[in-house]
């Protein structure tokens, strides 16, 4: 089984946000979503805007300079 950083996803209560992507960064977010959906036994994969969500979660909460800059505030 391939070891994702990303585990399963929480449904959580949403904010709708409108951005644009590059297509090969959605491409990228489909293909990942298949992938995680294989290791996590999902039946079927998330789509990107919710896969996108916890990978921004983590990227977010793994980032040293953003963590050192939100103390100081």
């Amino acid at each position: 089984m391939t070891k994702l950083r990303l585990g399963p996803v929480a449904d959580d209560k949403p904010v709708k946000l409108a951005i644009e992507l590059p297509g090969a960064l959605h491409r990228e977010l489909i293909a990942y979503a298949e992938v995680h959906a294989k290791a996590t036994g999902l039946p079927e994969p998330l789509p990107p805007e919710k896969i996108a969500v916890p990978m921004i979660e983590r990227f977010m909460a793994t980032d040293r300079g953003f963590a050192t800059e939100r103390r100081r505030r």
